[in-house]
């Protein structure tokens, strides 16, 4: 998941919330949506891996 920071960066979060916090994890903080779609791909194409 995507959100547009009012700084005007992009954060990644996980989509599932932590169990400990409620919250969803930061997955990073990116200048542009760009760079934050590539970023969750290479996420998501990790989370497949072994």
């Amino acid at each position: 998941m995507i959100r547009k920071l009012k700084s005007g960066e992009y954060r990644l979060y996980s989509r599932k919330k932590d169990p400990k916090t409620g919250k969803r994890r930061n997955l990073g903080t990116f200048k542009t949506r760009a760079a934050a779609e590539k970023h969750e791909k290479a996420v998501q194409f990790f989370k497949r891996q072994g």
